[in-house]
């Protein structure tokens, strides 16, 4: 016995047919919808937020660490000026010169002494948290150490931070105690008699440079120290270095002004709300990245990245206005960076290049960002899936199920009292068909079929083999070629043999014509036996 086919050999149903569609129509509206706002930066939105946050606070910090800077390298040039022309009069008013300082270490003190007001005042205008001054020459020529060591003096503001202060805490780190005691000021924990300048660029570099470029005027020949520990304290510090140059040309020591990194701390506090753990880094600009160990940092965030002190920050560009910072494995942030100014174009230190950045840790930055996408992502997800489910709810109930009850009567022979379906092309087909059966019954009676035709008919059906009476008769009832098919548990193409006999024995061309010989028999009383 053949089989029947399967579905899918039948080909695919109207309703997989329609849920499919559904399922591409819903899919494709959300994927237009997801390039929509892909295209619109929606799923970068958050993350172009951050960056204007982040320069934003980028652009006011570098603007003001450029005005403390300028303003302290200012207040150090003009100190070198006063202190260079006042220590050269007062050599000439004993009989020395600049030059020769170091020969008569007795008078030292007494220079030094008498610059105190000076260097206390350059301290308080440029509100630093330190100032100094180094001369070339030492109290003790004959000490072992005397090649390193130099007269000076050094002021510290413990609490540069305190504006308008009636008692400045005013300490003495490098100088004679005679100075300090005579103005009532105690000597700082760390206090040395003089400076060591074994390995102090800061005044090398600036007494080398202030030499070999005598035409140049002091404002092009001050000098920014990297951050540093002097020797014997604990304090990292940048000084900005002045040579003092009498009216001949001798260069007879520095004096500066200092930015302790507790100082570039409390001036440059990040006032982002939005990222707690932001934070500034100035630092000297390298092509290997930004060196720690040279680094001031101002932030609430500031304690970690110190702890990683001695590292390298590499720099790599992203695909947005972010930078990733990363060092090694353990740390990474997203920032941006400016070039920061720290000398004119013509002075003798310009190419040495200085960057403001503001960071804040990758987490920081990608986790809300991550976690935003994550919920829109999920949102078309859900409103993908509701409106596939939506959509086949309502196709089934206002599509699906009336066009399966419309099939359902056009299956039926009785088309004259099919009721309407209220879908205006299936309701057209049926009054069709039902006007298509009543010019066939009105053309057999213009054609006269006659009682003996029908009888002929009956006779006819005795001609049929039990197989093909058995399709015969289930065309009778009202079945098509493919629900006897199914009814029989054969083959379309078996069905279609024996209509086509059926067709031949009784003298007949279509369905429509076998069943409208039923319904004159009926109509006449007479029964198929």
């Amino acid at each position: 016995m053949p089989k029947l086919k399967k579905a899918g050999e039948r080909g695919i149903s109207l309703s997989l047919r329609f849920s499919l569609f559904l399922a591409v129509l819903v899919s494709t509206i959300i994927l237009v919808v997801a390039a929509v706002l892909l295209s619109s930066g929606t799923f970068t939105a958050g993350l172009r937020q951050s960056e204007d946050a982040v320069k934003s606070e980028l652009t006011l910090a570098a603007r003001d660490i450029a005005e403390q800077y300028g303003h302290i390298a200012w207040q150090a040039i003009s100190l070198a000026r006063n202190l260079s022309q006042s220590i050269a009069e007062k050599a000439d008013s004993i009989n020395l010169s600049t030059s020769n300082l170091d020969e008569h270490p007795e008078l030292l003190e007494e220079i030094i002494g008498g610059e105190y007001d000076k260097l206390l005042f350059a301290l308080q205008v440029a509100k630093s948290s330190g100032a100094f001054f180094i001369l070339e020459a030492t109290v003790n020529p004959s000490h072992a150490q005397a090649v390193n060591s130099r007269a000076g003096l050094y002021l510290k503001n413990m609490e540069p931070n305190v504006v308008s202060s009636s008692t400045p805490n005013i300490t003495v780190l490098r100088g004679s105690p005679a100075i300090a005691r005579r103005r009532s000021y105690a000597l700082h924990a760390q206090w040395r008699l003089e400076f060591d300048v074994s390995d102090a660029p800061y005044y090398h570099r600036l007494l080398a440079a202030a030499g070999a470029n005598p035409e140049l005027s002091l404002s092009r020949l001050y000098y920014w120290s990297e951050p540093l520990l002097l020797p014997g304290t604990s304090e990292e510090v940048m000084l900005c270095t002045v040579p003092l140059i009498d009216a001949r040309g001798n260069v007879f020591g520095v004096c500066g002004l200092e930015i302790s990194a507790m100082l570039f701390k409390l001036s440059h506090l990040p006032g982002s709300s939005t990222y707690q753990r932001l934070f500034f880094l100035l630092a000297p600009l390298r092509e290997e990245g930004i060196p720690l160990q040279e680094s001031l940092v101002a932030g609430g965030y500031a304690a970690r990245v110190a702890a990683e002190k001695g590292g390298v920050l590499v720099i790599s560009p992203t695909r947005q206005q972010f930078y990733l910072y990363r060092q090694g494995e353990s740390h990474s942030y997203l920032g941006m960076h400016t070039v920061l100014p720290l000398y004119p174009a013509d002075a003798v230190f310009a190419e040495e290049q200085w960057m403001v950045a503001a960071m804040v840790p990758q987490e920081d930055i990608m986790g809300p960002i991550t976690r935003l996408n994550l919920l829109l992502f999920s949102s078309l997800v859900v409103l993908a899936i509701g409106g596939i489910l939506l959509s086949l709810l309502l196709g089934r109930k206002l599509f699906l199920k009336p066009i399966a009850e419309s099939l359902a009567i056009i299956k039926s022979s009785d088309y004259s009292t099919a009721p309407k379906t209220k879908i205006p092309e299936f309701d057209n087909l049926i009054d069709y068909l039902a006007l298509h059966n009543r010019e066939l019954s009105e053309k057999a009676r213009e054609e006269n079929i006659s009682f003996q035709a029908l009888d002929q008919f009956l006779e006819k059906t005795k001609e049929l083999s039990p197989a093909e009476y058995s399709v015969f008769s289930l065309y009778c009832q009202g079945y098509t070629a493919q629900e006897i098919a199914q009814k029989l548990y054969r083959s379309i193409n078996t069905i279609k043999t024996h209509s086509k006999r059926i067709y031949m024995k009784l003298d007949l061309k279509t369905r429509e014509e076998l069943l409208l010989y039923v319904q004159l028999l009926k109509e006449t009383g007479r029964e198929i036996p």
